[in-house]
């Protein structure tokens, strides 16, 4: 019985990563997919199709595949079009007629910083994995240094950020001297893997240096 427990619980474990993967990439697919769709389905006069039931299932398919490609084809021109001078300003241009909007700014902007920082390269957007002590003493912590700054002694402190389990796109800003924090040869890529798996996925010991 007590084997029967643990294949079932090894089972559920392996399934999960390939569920929660296939629930990602078919969601992705379907938010990329409906503003093309929508014209697809204007172009082949969806509601005509719709009376039609031996092609309608092959039509649902088709219209999500080529609505996938034109917002692909969408979003690569886009990216063509801000990349040069005359689409940067634009787009600043843009920028500037949301930050006059009262919310809607702040959102934005709070969106924009987020997505900067997660998107850039992790040499830039993090320098090194660190350890610190943190809520309180005898409990460590791993933390992404963000920056340095100097405190009122002239002494180095550390920005650092504390993401949460096991979403690291939220955490907490912290600001400490960096004489309380331990250095590790932990790659932000490797933090990254610890946080969002709990744990599970960690070494085996850490080497501090």
């Amino acid at each position: 019985m007590n084997n029967v427990r643990k294949y079932i619980i090894t089972g559920i474990i392996s399934i999960i990563p390939l569920a929660l993967t296939y629930w990602l990439i078919k969601y992705l697919f379907i938010f990329f997919s409906e503003p093309g769709k929508y014209i697809v389905d204007i172009i082949f006069n969806y509601t005509f199709i719709k009376s039609l039931p031996f092609i309608f299932n092959l039509y649902v398919y088709f219209s999500y595949v080529i609505g996938f490609l034109l917002t692909i084809l969408f979003l690569f021109f886009l990216g063509g079009i801000i990349s040069n001078v005359f689409g940067k300003k634009l787009y600043s241009l843009f920028e500037s007629f949301l930050n006059k909007i009262p919310i809607v700014n702040k959102v934005y902007q709070t969106t924009k910083q987020i997505t900067n920082t997660f998107t850039k390269d992790n040499t830039k957007a993090f320098q090194k994995v660190v350890l610190i002590e943190y809520p309180r003493d005898n409990l460590w912590t791993l933390a992404m240094v963000s920056g340095e700054t100097l405190n009122r002694n002239n002494e180095k402190c550390y920005k650092l950020f504390v993401p949460t389990t096991p979403n690291p796109t939220s955490g907490f800003l912290l600001i400490i001297n960096s004489k309380n924090a331990i250095e590790t040869n932990i790659s932000v890529e490797e933090a990254m893997e610890i946080i969002i798996s709990a744990g599970m996925i960690s070494p085996d010991k850490f080497d501090i240096k």
